[in-house]
């Protein structure tokens, strides 16, 4: 279905009852259609743990064409990008930071591994967050710097490694961590709320609300990062988008 709608590949969240072999074989049957980009997602919103074996497995397909590293862990970080290099995909696969609570430190760091006592580079060229789903006009000011920052501007990386604990904490607000992200839905949802993109911030079930707490957390970081934010080109488009 995905293919004949014109899709380009599938993401494929790591749900179910599957073993790792079952996962494997799975990503390896849907690759035959359609390219795969694997998705180890964190225990507290439905993933699980996965071994560095399996993702050297996955890394090792063909169809595999990318890896959206989203466990909020950095020791399971580090077993996707031991697992790409082992495979010997760090040059063709492409890895992308969904770690909400670490963005910018993902995307400027020089990841270098070490295989059969070789130093080896792989870096995440982007981000698949949930975080992006607001302020995404920043989000692509931060991904050009962080660019920047990874060719040798000194300036941009110390720049971001500053802005990445205010990413960090703005981003603790709004997927409720201090709640294990019960509210991380409605929270994105106020945020686009408060720039009118969104009438309110009602989900499909009507039972998921911001957590206690969680709305004065977002007035907080409201206030302190406004350079975070992008209302004024939200602003400034927004008669046209919702036209």
């Amino acid at each position: 279905m995905a293919a004949s709608l014109g899709y380009h590949m599938v993401l494929l969240s790591p749900y179910g009852p599957l073993d790792e072999d079952g996962l494997v074989k799975r990503a390896e049957a849907v690759g035959e259609v359609l390219p795969v980009i694997g998705f180890y997602l964190q225990p507290a919103v439905g993933g699980r743990e996965l071994s560095r074996d399996f993702w050297t497995r996955l890394a090792a397909l063909e169809s595999v064409v990318g890896i959206k590293v989203a466990p909020f862990d950095r020791y399971r970080t580090l077993d996707v990008l031991h697992g790409v290099c082992a495979a010997g995909r760090n040059g063709d696969l492409a890895l992308y930071t969904g770690n909400d609570d670490h963005i910018l430190a993902d995307l400027v760091a020089p990841h270098r591994v070490i295989v059969d006592k070789r130093a080896v580079e792989v870096e995440f060229v982007g981000g698949l967050l949930g975080q992006w789903a607001v302020w995404a006009r920043t989000a692509v000011t931060l991904l050009d710097e962080a660019r920047r920052a990874r060719a040798g501007d000194d300036v941009a990386l110390r720049r971001l490694l500053t802005l990445d604990g205010h990413l960090t904490d703005a981003n603790a607000a709004i997927f409720d961590a201090a709640n294990g992200y019960h509210g991380c839905i409605p929270g994105i949802h106020e945020v686009l709320r408060r720039q009118g993109l969104l009438a309110g911030r009602w989900c499909l079930d009507p039972d998921e609300e911001l957590s206690p707490g969680q709305l004065a957390a977002l007035d907080r970081v409201h206030r302190a990062y406004p350079h975070l934010r992008d209302d004024d080109f939200v602003a400034e488009h927004l008669d046209e988008w919702l036209s």
